[in-house]
């Protein structure tokens, strides 16, 4: 075979393409998202744990087919948190998902405890995100059968949003 330089600097930028796409998506980046929302409050870290991360996994491959938003089964585990980015790009990160559920901060009121949103809005991903007693979590990205979008999980143990309770 003879050496191509044309050909080894495209098998260069596609290798360093999909090395980008997965460091954005590390346990390291799904952590550090979720610190500095949690940093903003006052709320000490969570750290990544395997078997919650492999609980997520196997829920993430089960959604691939369809990318729907759809909770894992009653009597699951662990608190969790949904994204899809869809569109015709592959490109959502773990930052892009944690970003979402953050944004959600503007529906809470902390004072009483309560979220204030118009339809299909919550606070309650926020919340997940800064719950005080959450202190591992685990994610998982695929991207959709279709090739349309990615599919999101984390999970967090112990779950949060326990009905009358605060985050923080």
């Amino acid at each position: 075979m003879e050496y191509s330089p044309k050909l080894s600097a495209v098998l260069l930028l596609a290798l360093a393409s999909v090395m980008v796409v997965t460091a954005q998506n590390s346990p390291d980046d799904f952590v550090e998202a979720h610190n500095a929302a949690r940093a903003d409050v006052g709320v000490g870290p969570v750290i990544w744990n395997e078997t919650v991360a492999a609980y997520a996994q196997a829920y993430a491959r089960q959604r691939r087919g369809d990318c729907r938003l759809k909770t894992s089964p009653a009597g699951h585990p662990y608190g969790e948190n949904l994204f899809r980015g869809s569109g015709s790009g592959t490109d959502w990160t773990a930052a892009d998902a944690v970003t979402l559920w953050v944004s959600n901060r503007q529906y809470y009121d902390h004072d009483s405890n309560t979220c204030s949103a118009p339809p299909l809005k919550s606070c309650l991903t926020y919340t997940q995100v800064v719950w005080r007693e959450s202190t591992a979590i685990g994610c998982a990205r695929v991207v959709c059968a279709s090739g349309f979008g990615v599919f999101i999980i984390c999970s967090y143990n112990p779950p949060g949003n326990l009905l009358g309770q605060s985050p923080y």
